[in-house]
C-alpha cells in the first residue's frame, strides 16, 4: 500500500510548532504534499528540509511569508519539476512535481495550491486565469505519464462538498465557473479519488473550516482538498481518512492509500 497525504500548513513554520513532525512520524505516510508553506528554503534547512526521515522537495513563492508547496517522499524520484511553466503563477510558488520513471511505468506526484479569490475581484480574476492554465497542462500531462495530483484547490465541486450550499452559490470556491472547471477536467477522465471511494459522504467529507465564528466546532466546512488522478492510478485507490481532529491549519490532513508502489 503507498500510503499518499495531503495537507494545507497555513504556515509550515507554525504547523511545525504544533506538532506536525510527530504526528507524520507515527502516520508514516510514503509521501505527503503540502501546501502553503509561507516559508524560504532557508528557513527550513536543518529543521523542516526532512520531515519523519523524508527528505522534502519544495516550490517557495519569491514573496515572502506567501504560497509555496513541498513534497516529503520516501523513494527518491527520477526527476523534479517546479513550476507549471506559468511565470504569473510560478513566481507564486504553486507547483511541484516530482516523477518517478522506470522502465515499466511513469509516474508523478504533485502538490499544487490553486489560489483563492475570496479577497476580493483582483484574486478571483488570478484564480480563473490559473484555472484556465492549469487544465490544458494536466491534459497534456496525462497523455503522457500517470499522476496524481494533490492539494488545496480552493473549489468545492458539488452541493454535498460544503455545509452551506445555498448561501455560497456567488462566493469564490463555489461559483458556477469554478464548478465548472472542475467538472470539464473530471470529463478528460481524471478522477476526484476521495469521491470514487466515498460518492456520499458529507460532514466527513469537509478538510477547511473558516476561522470565523464556531465553524470547525459546529462542523461548517467545506471540501477543498483533493487527490486527483489519473484513470488507471486512481483505480489502485483503496482507503481514505480525514483527519479532523489533527489542527496544524485550517485544513486538515487528507491520506488515501493506494495499492502501488514507486
Amino acid at each position: 500500500m503507498f500510503k499518499l497525504t495531503s495537507l494545507n500548513l497555513n504556515g509550515i513554520r507554525s504547523a511545525a510548532r504544533k506538532g506536525l513532525a510527530e504526528w507524520v512520524e507515527q502516520l508514516a505516510p510514503d509521501c505527503m504534499c503540502v501546501q502553503e508553506l509561507k516559508a524560504q528554503v532557508p528557513d527550513m534547512v536543518g529543521s523542516l528540509d526532512v520531515m519523519a526521515s523524508l527528505p522534502g522537495y519544495f516550490h517557495c513563492a519569491e514573496k515572502k511569508g506567501y504560497s509555496g508547496v513541498g513534497i516529503y517522499t520516501k523513494a527518491e524520484p527520477s526527476d523534479v519539476i517546479v513550476g507549471f511553466g506559468n511565470p504569473e503563477f510560478d513566481a507564486e510558488g504553486r507547483y511541484i512535481e516530482l516523477r518517478f520513471d522506470t522502465p515499466s511505468a511513469k509516474r508523478s506526484i504533485i502538490s499544487s495550491y490553486f489560489p483563492s479569490g475570496s479577497s476580493g475581484d483582483v484574486r478571483q480574476s488570478a484564480k480563473f486565469r490559473f484555472l484556465d492554465a492549469m487544465g490544458p497542462y494536466l491534459e497534456g500531462l496525462r497523455t503522457s505519464r500517470e499522476y496524481i495530483l494533490c492539494g488545496d484547490l480552493n473549489i468545492a465541486h458539488h452541493n454535498i462538498d460544503l455545509k452551506n450550499w445555498r448561501s455560497n452559490q456567488k462566493n469564490s470556491g463555489f461559483t458556477p465557473e469554478e464548478r465548472a472547471w472542475m467538472t470539464q477536467l473530471l470529463a478528460t477522465g481524471i478522477t476526484d479519488v476521495y469521491r470514487q471511494l466515498e460518492p456520499t459522504a458529507t460532514d466527513e467529507a469537509y478538510t477547511w473550516w473558516s476561522n470565523r465564528g464556531q465553524a470547525w466546532t459546529n462542523n461548517v466546512g467545506w471540501r477543498l482538498d483533493y487527490h486527483l488522478a489519473t484513470p488507471a492510478t486512481a483505480a489502485t485507490a483503496k482507503t481514505s481518512h480525514v483527519y479532523k481532529a489533527q489542527r496544524f491549519s485550517d485544513h486538515a490532513p487528507l491520506t488515501i492509500g493506494y495499492d502501488f508502489k514507486l
